[in-house]
């Protein structure tokens, strides 16, 4: 589907798994990722991954985003699938979800030992993951996690947490270049969890920890709490 990723889901719903399937027929479970980098704090709301599950939740499906942080070893994104579907199963161990349900997973650094991952590696998981990640082999570690360097055992049984987003934004940072053209330029050099804090028992810090995250999401974003405020002021 040459489309992003909550139009893949759009289309699916609508068209090819009934075409498939037969009319009134809808899936039990939305599963969208893994995606090449984590995708918690703020970053939630800028994901395509998350996107798309929040589209399946929206459209009466319960669904799940599944995210893996990447650190500077080759990623075993086959391992990471693992440790997200035993997540998976404890999460629908008495019931798949219901209707409307959201929850965004992310799974902690799964690294081959002894590898590094190139700048052209590091290129082509930002591309897919939609980020403007910069070269991982020179990033700072607050780039792409504090941990970066740990080491652990990527097989190790991973214990789950249920938190919050954390609430606190990006340091960005942008490097003005100069087109062959003579035109500036500005391009994103910040890194994806570079966060000007990072509250305890957070995803972010779960993450850190080597904890799989879930968080619960909503798609309705009202803030309830003003609309009188603002019907006072405006109505």
């Amino acid at each position: 589907v040459d489309g992003r990723p909550a139009d893949c889901v759009k289309l699916a719903l609508s068209t090819l798994w009934r075409d498939r399937f037969g009319k009134g027929d809808r899936p039990d479970l939305i599963i969208s990722g893994m995606n090449a980098g984590a995708n918690v704090g703020i970053n939630v709301i800028y994901s395509g991954t998350v996107a798309a599950a929040i589209e399946g939740a929206f459209l009466g499906i319960p669904a799940i985003a599944v995210s893996l942080h990447l650190g500077r070893g080759r990623p075993l994104f086959d391992v990471a699938a693992a440790h997200a579907r035993r997540a998976i199963e404890k999460i629908c161990a008495e019931s798949v979800p219901g209707p409307h349900t959201c929850l965004n997973v992310n799974i902690p650094r799964c690294e081959e030992s002894g590898t590094s991952y190139s700048q052209a590696q590091a290129e082509q998981a930002a591309r897919i993951a939609g980020s403007a990640l910069s070269d991982i082999s020179r990033t700072p570690e607050n780039e792409i996690g504090l941990d970066a360097s740990d080491p652990h055992d990527p097989r190790a049984e991973l214990p789950l947490a249920v938190c919050p987003m954390n609430a606190h934004g990006i340091i960005d940072r942008f490097e003005e270049r100069t087109s062959p053209g003579g035109q500036s330029y500005y391009w994103a050099a910040g890194g994806g969890l570079d966060f000007h804090n990072t509250d305890a028992g957070t995803d972010v810090h779960q993450l850190f920890e080597r904890r799989i995250t879930v968080t619960p999401l909503h798609y309705d974003l009202t803030e309830y709490g003003a609309m009188h405020h603002w019907r006072e002021r405006l109505e």
